[in-house]
């Protein structure tokens, strides 16, 4: 589509102050069903973790790790190393990240609601799998039909929330898939707490009822309009604008619709997006879907989330206790994302992150003091410094709930420009679940090793990420989601990467630099 005179690829010129429209209640309607695909990705992190400190389970299915926890000859931190233990958690996370993959020209050529639904069955039938579960071979089975849920949901569902809400919004309307998260999370933790007494079926019960918000997904997910920027991008575009109208309660979107016409385009003139997001002019995206999900996850808070119940029984706490921890922590995790919900478009992303890293930095270097200096391999905490340890690591969950929990997923996923979209939020969710499945895998061995020096690890990579939002992240509050390649243009750094590339007004040929 070629304009007066020579003016940017894709979408030509900002035309943010021209957008009209309200928060429907339509819209949201359709970021509560697609949030529940943050439930079912939360539901397992928090079930997990839980089961797998469970006797019952362990006698089943690991009882190397029932006879080392139960003998009273192993350290406290080396309790439950076990590779074999380790990879009934992180199957799910490898098989996510080869689903993703396959997710993203699925998204691309039939939209996000398909994506979105294919996740729902497929971790339906993973819940059921693993509730039923008579060897491991089944239970692992299973796990890997969860992975390939969560491949499709983390896929799809931030892409869709992010197209769906109103560029002023869109932050929080995004985050509700963050809070979806923190809410399976906080539900997987308090069923724990209640089935762990339920001797030989307890385990069966927590993991069977993922399939209760799979089977929300699945349906709601079928119930849910088309994005207007997908359906614009697979060629229906009066469908699309009729869409847009809906969604924004108004007739008036003439900006934001040609915005997507214009981003359309040049999204179907990209054969191959996975080649076309290597080129140097996608480079900052590429750095953001690289970075912000690997750092979230080096963070330590999975760490934390998947094996709670498993930290705290190895520093002494009780199994009653250690479940009622991993409740409290749960908790704290659900309501500090509320807070950033309220905070993330009216702060911004980045005061959020940075401020959120010095506090994540501070947290996990007391735990580590803590440890060190009062914590061996076989002794027990103090009754006071156990609710120390227990309050600082709250205040850690705090802070990365309200910073890198949500924003970890929320500014990769809006940075896209429409022809490397789905590309790019498959490479973020690939790399999130590569370094979920290589912490999970890993976290035991790195305990039994490091001690008290895998909470000076993980407060290393919080470093390592606060320099990296606040040298290279630019801020992305309030940017239309198809304007944003027109802010990399401004940032000191990577506007070297992205030239400025016309099209000429006579014959539409696109030039950089004008030439």
């Amino acid at each position: 589509m070629a304009g007066g005179g020579a003016q940017p690829l894709g979408v030509k010129k900002e035309r943010a102050a021209q957008y009209k429209g309200r928060v429907t209640p339509y819209v949201v309607y359709s970021c509560l069903v697609a949030a529940l695909g943050g439930s079912i990705f939360g539901y397992d992190i928090g079930i997990s973790g839980g089961v797998t400190s469970m006797d019952p389970f362990l006698k089943k299915f690991f009882p190397v790790v029932y006879h080392q926890k139960n003998s009273g000859t192993q350290n406290n931190y080396c309790k439950y190393d076990n590779q074999g233990l380790a990879a009934f958690t992180s199957s799910l996370y490898l098989a996510g990240l080869v689903a993703s993959l396959v997710a993203s020209p699925v998204t691309r050529n039939y939209g996000r609601k398909i994506s979105i639904v294919c996740g729902g069955i497929s971790f339906f039938i993973g819940a059921t799998l693993n509730a039923a579960a008579v060897n491991l071979a089944m239970l692992i089975l299973g796990r890997i039909l969860l992975g390939v849920g969560i491949g499709f949901g983390n896929q799809a569902v931030p892409l869709y929330l992010s197209e769906m809400a109103p560029a002023h919004l869109r932050g929080a309307l995004n985050m509700m898939f963050q809070l979806a998260t923190t809410s399976g999370i906080l539900t997987a933790n308090l069923i724990n707490s209640g089935t762990q007494h339920l001797d030989s079926w307890g385990w069966r019960l927590s993991l069977g009822l993922a399939a209760a918000p799979a089977l929300l997904m699945t349906i709601g997910g079928s119930l849910l309009p088309e994005t207007p920027n997908s359906l614009i991008e697979q060629g229906k575009v009066d469908e699309g604008r009729r869409v847009l109208e809906k969604i924004r309660g108004t007739k008036e979107v003439d900006a934001e619709f040609q915005d997507m016409v214009e981003a359309s385009e040049l999204s179907n003139s990209i054969e191959n997006p996975f080649r076309n997001i290597l080129e140097r002019r996608n480079w900052p995206q590429l750095a953001m879907a690289i970075f912000m999900p690997a750092f979230q996850i080096l963070g330590g808070i999975n760490s934390i989330l998947f094996y709670a119940p498993v930290l705290f029984q190895s520093m002494g706490f009780g199994s009653n206790a250690s479940l009622l921890s991993s409740v409290l922590t749960g908790g704290v995790l659900c309501g500090s994302t509320v807070i950033s919900i309220v905070l993330v478009d009216k702060v911004g992303r980045r005061k959020l992150l940075i401020s959120g890293g010095v506090q994540m930095i501070i947290c996990q270097t007391i735990v580590a003091i803590i440890l060190g200096v009062k914590f061996g391999d076989d002794k027990e905490l103090t009754k006071g410094f156990s609710v120390a340890v227990v309050l600082v690591i709250c205040l850690f969950v705090l802070a990365f709930g309200w910073s890198w929990g949500p924003l970890g997923w929320t500014v990769p996923s809006e940075i896209f420009a429409l022809e490397t979209r789905s590309a790019g939020q498959s490479i973020t969710v690939a790399v999130n679940l590569l370094f979920t499945f290589a912490i999970a895998q890993s976290f035991l061995a790195l305990l039994c090793a490091l001690k008290f020096g895998i909470f000076l690890f993980f407060a290393g990579w919080i470093v390592v990420m606060t320099i990296f939002v606040y040298f290279f992240v630019p801020e992305t509050k309030g940017v239309p989601i198809e304007e944003m390649t027109l802010l990399w243009r401004k940032h000191w750094l990577w506007k070297r990467f992205v030239p400025e590339v016309t099209i000429d007004a006579e014959d539409g040929e696109f030039t950089k630099n004008g030439k």
